[in-house]
């Protein structure tokens, strides 16, 4: 098992070719792997279909939703090429702050999504790793495209590092909640007017 200090140093670190579980391949039963993928596969299809109150219900009290920036850097600095935890992020939200993120895109006054953008996400490359806590270290690869207005289209792509945690399917309809999430997009520098989409 891969202890919780490690996903979570690793996480930090965010290094954007290594799984959140390290190098090393760990691997989960062929069960919970598949479980995983439906529940990400599933969580892409809310988004895409703007149901976010039941999106908002994915997620624990005491998550951290995190987007740090990246700079182009050389290859001998190229493990600064993602912020830290003390540097500049487009996203660092709490459940809280989570929260309004969603309320102000089912409020109908949210100028940047009023009328709401077509968006489709393609989810691949999900890799899981057991945490000795029983939570799940997840990561896997994104593509999400947006078409707004009539002639408006842009697109993000990137790597999601996800801690998923046990849930009470009868309760919540999902095998999981996620716990942490951190996204790492391959763009430097967002060409997008607007990052109103969530990753």
């Amino acid at each position: 098992m891969t202890s919780t200090a490690t996903v979570n140093k690793t996480l930090e670190q965010g290094a954007p070719r290594s799984s959140v579980a390290g190098s090393a391949f760990r691997t989960v039963d062929v069960a919970t792997q598949h479980a995983v993928e439906q529940f990400l596969y599933a969580e892409a299809q809310l988004l895409d279909d703007h149901r976010y109150i039941e999106w908002i219900e994915l997620f624990t009290e005491d998550v951290r939703y995190w987007l740090p920036t990246r700079m182009t850097k050389t290859n001998r600095e190229r493990h600064l090429e993602i912020a830290n935890e003390q540097q500049a992020a487009f996203i660092d939200d709490s459940y809280f702050y989570l929260k309004g993120r969603v309320r102000r895109l089912t409020s109908g006054i949210s100028w940047s999504e009023e009328p709401p953008s077509r968006t489709r996400r393609l989810i691949t490359n999900i890799r899981v790793t057991p945490i000795d806590n029983g939570e799940l270290a997840v990561s896997s690869n994104f593509y999400v495209y947006r078409s707004r207005l009539e002639r408006h289209q842009d697109w993000f792509v990137g790597e999601r590092y996800d801690v998923l945690r046990p849930a009470d399917l009868e309760a919540t309809g999902y095998p999981f909640q996620i716990a942490k999430r951190k996204i790492v997009l391959e763009q430097t520098t967002l060409l997008s007017p607007s990052l109103s989409v969530l990753l």
